[in-house]
């Protein structure tokens, strides 16, 4: 009697011990699919054809939902990210607050010029003009800026920053630049 006490108490850890590990298999199988619908929200994002300097996306991933965030200039590159989106596979839900910027000439003017403060030459223009996906984005609303990507050392994001806050026009400059690590 008390040896199957003995072995049923062995047999109930087993079982623990098993659904503790299929807990943690599945917890981790999960953080991987994630991690893989996050990659390819990316990519989607990025391909977008008119995805530009001008526009910011952004996105969070929670479970099989995903939540699109930022700024463009034309209401046809919202509809178009989210589009590409819900047809990832294993994507269930797409939420798009992804903002649409006012249509402003002066805005399209302090655009420009802001492109040509940060990227028209200098050391800024030779380590980041030249790449298929802009690292410093320039969203411009009512005549305040926000730079936003990232930039490889706190000068370079001095320099942005100083750059933008030179052009005429420029109310404000938002700072949002990361340092890559």
């Amino acid at each position: 009697m008390k040896m199957t006490k003995i072995v049923g108490g062995l047999a109930f850890a087993g079982v623990l011990i098993l659904v503790d590990a299929g807990v943690m298999t599945a917890q981790m199988a999960g953080r991987a699919t994630d991690a893989h619908l996050m990659k390819e929200v990316r990519h989607e994002l990025v391909m977008l054809p008119y995805y530009g300097v001008f526009d910011n996306l952004a996105y969070q991933v929670d479970g099989n939902n995903v939540t699109l965030f930022g700024q463009v200039t034309r209401p046809t590159m919202k509809s178009e990210a989210e589009n590409a989106v819900k047809h990832i596979e294993g994507v269930g839900q797409v939420i798009n607050n992804i903002e649409v910027l006012p249509v402003s000439p002066m805005d399209d003017q302090t655009r420009r010029a802001v492109f040509r403060a940060v990227y028209g030459k200098g050391e800024l223009a030779d380590r980041y003009a030249f790449q298929a996906v802009p690292a410093i984005h320039i969203i411009v609303k009512n005549g305040n800026v926000t730079l936003i990507g990232v930039v490889n050392s706190a000068i370079d994001k001095q320099i942005a920053v100083t750059q933008a806050n030179g052009v005429p026009g420029v109310f404000g400059v938002k700072d949002e630049l990361v340092i890559q690590k």
